[in-house]
């Protein structure tokens, strides 16, 4: 029932659409980025998109946010807490919560902001190079209501050449605030 309201809001009364990899039952680990990350819409976009698709998808918070009062709700929607070890790095302890599922895929912005930004956070890169699980980009393109997915992509050792391969995926993706895309 839900995945059905999910799909009438989203292709009926919003109207997007979804382009590109689907085959999700063959990636159950991955990271997820979605780029441009302009405004709060996105992330009813990508909860809709979910549900649609019928995939597990997640987000990581810190510990704290996990609490008996608003951890249900962060939990149900798709969030895991981090908790790092003494002295354990953030990209070990997100590294980590990979090894420790069956399945999970992670949605990030690697803007870090929903401002403009002229280069991406590399926190996403490292977690799914230190977790050896594939990138998955995805657009929030509000011009053309489009939700575009990439084929897996495995980083190479090569940052620059990765980030630029990377970006064109999203040329001309224009996001709710345009200016900040």
């Amino acid at each position: 029932m839900i995945k059905y309201i999910s799909k009438l809001i989203y292709y009926k009364l919003l109207g997007w659409k979804t382009t590109g990899f689907s085959d999700f039952s063959q990636v159950k680990k991955a990271v997820i980025i979605a780029v441009p990350h302009t405004s709060w819409h996105d992330f009813y976009i990508g909860v809709l998109l979910r549900s649609v698709l019928g995939i597990q998808a997640n987000f990581v918070g810190k510990k704290s946010l996990f609490n008996p009062l608003t951890g249900w709700l962060f939990r149900a929607l798709g969030g895991a807490p981090v908790v790092r070890k003494t002295n354990e790095k953030q990209v070990d302890a997100i590294a980590r919560l990979f090894q420790e599922k069956e399945e999970f895929r992670m949605a990030i912005a690697p803007e870090g902001t929903r401002k403009k930004v002229e280069s991406w956070k590399t926190g996403f890169y490292y977690i799914a190079k230190k977790a050896n699980v594939p990138i998955i980009m995805f657009t929030l393109d509000f011009k053309n209501k489009e939700n575009k997915f990439s084929e897996p992509f495995y980083p190479t050792d090569d940052i620059e050449a990765d980030f630029k391969f990377m970006r064109k995926f999203y040329e001309g993706v224009v996001g709710k605030v345009p200016e900040y895309s």
